[in-house]
């Protein structure tokens, strides 16, 4: 028996081993997508109760992703255990009872939830295994001829194993082609993706990348030029500025196409992949068969909703052909749903498409977040990419619509999905905040990002917009934008950033604003023109904007005006200031009374004396407004707070807390409401 300090070592170095060429392989696209297979690496261990070496399987866990894989995202089970499974498995029937089982082989406590695919990992008779979904392995598992062509590639080094939904019996399926095959060194999988082994990690490793590099190899030298036939007239790729444009115009439309039964978050791409799959005459009989490997329809859905008009078609036009051909897709999954479903399937969980492909435009794809969102369109990329393999040597045949029925309402699955945390407040949510790298804007945006919502940070200075919005997390977070609300065009830009980084916008947040303090014979006409085009017209501006993209999208939404007490109270040396914040606090009642048939809420918060991290009070506002009232300008948020009812200084949070709940699923039913954040200005009440 070795020492406990051997041992432990020993078992360091497999974990380490396994989590390095996970890394190595899942970094790497042509390798595998986003969260797709698994790796495992088998060792031994001490039982802390027997202190006997006991042999181990580290396999990667449910959910979790090669290219970031740590060793928490490992499950660590007893190998006798799970391969005494086998005299109790009940049958290809009721193989999903073995899932359950796995809990009965962990060894110790932590780690990850062992997947779908632990039992093949576990009846592989080598000590390292990969299970990856390449491209080009894919494009040879989904050929109408793959097993031939698996011969014709890799001679016996590679076996074919026919289609098998993964479980218990795909393990054994592999186990007992292994032993027929002992000079194998992996298997093609058909309809799904690879596997490969060895006897070291650095061999497995090796092995994977050699039957991927040989299939791309293959289908290089052998593959037909034109795999997705010939061109179609009138679908080929708009010029760049002009394909954004159709894009932007088309995305609200598209976002309220794929969030009927639920919100949607939205990704658009024109990478040239997707571009030349839709300019081509194949795309239309391809896009229909739907995608093969699981975890690509899982999030992409069978198949995407295909706009059947030239690239050049009428804006009109296409968006009410969109528009019909949701509903064929609508009908055409629910009869999908009805062909296959039995007695205790799940529910259907809904019909709309994740993936909107427009030719010469892109591909919009859609989850229930971000990254979801951007996945799925990832995913789709990776499904074009196996269509082009298979169909340039073969014909594209990917699994029968029975079978990814199996695999999209799987009982697992839904348990999985069961399992996911409620979903925040703000959850599937887009926000436009103006003004919002710094202060009131900059905590509104940080609550939203806080309340699970999507967020574009505008602001003057693309720089601090950028900042701003890295210091919320990545860019399937917040991104920021530059954006001068005096200029229409600028607005109109920003909504449309917002529109293609997120699919669409659903609040928007009028915070932009500066103050001159100046009385009334001090104040220029151009400190008047200045002081209106920044807050009334840059709100106006950037409602109209949005608006527009609102009443497309057919969700409702919000709009909430960032006002001010004084759009009430009189108070000196303020004109300019004061009577902008006037209009912009009758714009939220005017646009309530006329956006409400769209279900669009315009409510308004009338701040008080926000001196913290406000950009107008360091700005000079905040000297200004100390000389007026005769104070220190650092006592200056103490004598707010010392002139209110309950004696509290106002900071941007406070502002924050109202936009999160006036946005919020709580009042749901309110609009034209402008809220006090201001600690109880009895002057200022509203009346």
């Amino acid at each position: 028996m070795h020492s406990t300090e051997t041992n432990s070592k020993a078992t360091n170095d497999d974990v380490a081993a396994l989590i390095a060429r996970s890394n190595r392989l899942g970094s790497d696209p042509k390798n595998t997508n986003y969260a797709g297979g698994n790796t495992s690496a088998k060792g031994t261990d001490l039982d802390p109760v027997t202190g006997e070496e006991v042999e181990l399987l580290w396999v990667k866990g449910s959910g979790g992703d090669l290219g970031t894989l740590q060793p928490k995202g490992l499950a660590a089970l007893r190998l006798d255990r799970l391969r005494a499974l086998e005299g109790v498995y009940p049958g290809v029937e009721h193989e999903d009872e073995m899932v359950a089982a796995f809990d009965y082989c962990l060894h110790g406590k932590g780690g990850a939830a062992p997947s779908i695919d632990t039992a093949m990992h576990a009846l592989v008779e080598q000590p390292h295994v990969d299970h990856l979904h390449p491209d080009a392995g894919i494009a040879i598992a989904t050929a109408a001829d793959g097993e031939e062509l698996t011969r014709r590639i890799y001679g016996e080094q590679v076996v074919w194993v026919p289609w098998r939904r993964p479980g218990f019996q795909l393990g054994l399926d592999i186990r007992d082609i292994q032993r027929a095959n002992p000079g194998a060194i992996g298997c093609v999988l058909g309809g799904h993706g690879i596997t490969a082994w060895g006897s070291t990690s650095d061999e497995a490793e090796a092995n994977s990348l050699w039957i991927i590099r040989t299939a791309e190899a293959f289908l290089a030298e052998h593959g037909s030029a034109e795999p997705f036939g010939a061109p179609l007239e009138g679908f080929g790729p708009l010029p760049e500025a002009e394909r954004r444009e159709r894009a932007a115009q088309l995305a609200a439309h598209v976002r309220g196409i794929a969030s009927l039964d639920r919100p949607m978050v939205g990704h658009f791409t024109d990478a040239d992949v997707v571009l030349d799959f839709l300019a081509h005459d194949a795309h239309p009989r391809l896009a229909a068969l739907g995608t093969s490997c699981p975890d690509h329809f899982l999030r992409t859905k069978v198949k995407p909703l295909v706009l059947d008009l030239p690239a050049d078609a009428p804006l009109e036009r296409a968006v009410e052909r969109l528009r019909e051909l949701h509903q064929a897709y609508r009908a055409d999954y629910a009869a999908y749903y009805d062909a296959h479903a039995t007695d205790d399937s799940p529910a259907m969980r809904g019909a709309d498409p994740a993936i909107v492909l427009v030719p010469g435009v892109g591909m919009f794809s859609f989850g229930k977040d971000k990254q979801t969102a951007r996945v799925a369109g990832e995913f789709y990329i990776n499904a074009i990419n196996v269509m082009r393999g298979a169909e340039s040597v073969s014909t594209y045949t990917p699994i029968s619509d029975a079978e990814k029925f199996r695999i999209e309402y799987w009982s697992l699955e839904e348990a999985k999905l069961q399992r996911m945390p409620k979903p925040r407040s703000h959850a599937g949510r887009v926000a436009l905040i103006t003004g919002a790298a710094s202060g009131i804007g900059k905590a509104i945006a940080t609550r939203l990002a806080a309340d699970g919502a999507c967020v574009v940070i505008a602001d003057l200075e693309l720089e601090k917009a950028q900042a701003a919005a890295a210091e919320l997390g990545s860019t399937d977070v917040a991104i920021g934008v530059q954006c001068d609300v005096t200029k229409a065009e600028q607005v109109q830009a920003a909504v449309d950033a917002t529109v293609l980084a997120f699919g669409g916008v659903d609040l928007v947040v009028n915070n932009a604003g500066l103050s001159l303090s100046r009385s009334l014979l001090e104040t220029s006409e151009a400190d008047w023109d200045l002081q209106h085009d920044v807050m009334a017209k840059g709100s106006f501006l950037v409602s109209r904007a949005a608006a527009r993209a609102l009443i497309d999208q057919g969700m409702g939404g919000d709009i909430v005006y960032i006002s001010s007490k004084n759009a009430v109270f009189a108070g000196p040396n303020n004109i300019a200031y004061s009577a902008t914040k006037a209009d912009q606090a009758h714009q939220v009642r005017l646009l309530a009374a006329e956006l409400g048939q769209h279900g669009v809420r315009v409510n308004g918060i009338n701040p008080d004396g926000v001196v913290r991290g406000s950009g107008i009070f360091a700005g000079g506002w905040g000297a200004s407004r100390a000389e007026v009232y005769g104070v220190k300008e650092e006592e200056l948020g103490k004598y707010y707070a010392g002139r209110t009812l309950l004696g509290l200084e106002v900071l941007p949070e406070n502002v924050a807390n109202a936009v999160s709940v006036l946005t919020g699923p709580d009042l749901s039913h309110t609009t034209g409401l402008h809220v006090p954040v201001d600690s109880g200005v009895a002057a200022a009440f509203l009346r």
